[in-house]
């Protein structure tokens, strides 16, 4: 007797709020999820909303908790990155563990999760989206380290393209411009603005983009991807 096929996989980090849940729902109907993060009580409340997901909370920062984590995926079909941190400040004011942190959580986590995952990827011709930012295309006052950590991983997605392309791997960069998440709220309030919800991008617009790099057809390279609010 065959039994029933097994879905697609999908990890998606940073799936306890804002773009990385909204990635989280828009793959669930055809995916199998693991929900990355930090806050298990998050996960595991959007896990009962997401039949065929399950909490994989992990901090990325952590080595040994990473690999851990890493060690039992076999295959893989889609490995989102959506964690990151949005710290800003001009280079006058900003200091190194600033910096640091915002390559270590952006950057180092990033590499060394997928790292990790390439045999389950390459074992299932997998597809790899890196959520970058606007930032990540260009750089304005006050947002060096945040801006720089996004041109690193804009850099580290074109090197596994190149890398990974025999393999049957798929990259794909996403530059959404601002989206309305409590992370946009804390920007603002960095930048002493007023917060105006329909000024910025949907996290589920953001996840419409994810969602297309994924099922793009086989003849079809999606390489990048830019969003920006269609408002004034």
């Amino acid at each position: 007797m065959i039994g029933p096929e097994l879905r697609p996989l999908a990890l998606v980090t940073g799936a306890s709020r804002g773009i990385g849940a909204a990635v989280a729902r828009a793959l669930a109907p055809g995916h199998d999820v693991l929900l990355g993060g930090r806050d298990s009580a998050a996960l595991h409340a959007l896990a009962v909303e997401l039949p065929g997901s399950r909490p994989w909370p992990v901090d990325l920062t952590d080595g040994r908790a990473l690999a851990e984590a890493a060690g039992g995926i076999e295959r893989l079909d889609v490995l989102v990155h959506s964690a990151g941190v949005g710290l800003l400040g001009t280079v006058a004011e900003t200091p190194a563990s600033t910096w640091r942190r915002q390559f270590e959580i952006n950057v180092v986590a990033v590499a060394e999760l997928t790292r990790l995952l390439l045999p389950a990827l390459r074992a299932a011709g997998g597809r790899v989206v890196l959520l970058n930012s606007g930032a990540g295309l260009s750089a304005r006052a006050g947002w060096a380290s945040y801006a720089a950590s996004k041109f690193a991983l804009r850099a580290f997605a074109d090197a596994l393209r190149a890398e990974e392309a025999g393999n049957g791997v798929r990259v794909t960069s996403v530059h959404p411009g601002r989206v309305d998440t409590q992370m946009q709220r804390e920007v603002v309030a960095q930048e002493g603005g007023d917060y105006r919800p329909e000024s910025y991008l949907r996290p589920e617009s953001v996840a419409g983009a994810v969602l297309l790099a994924v099922t793009a057809p086989d003849d079809a390279a999606l390489t990048e991807l830019v969003l920006r609010p269609a408002g004034p």
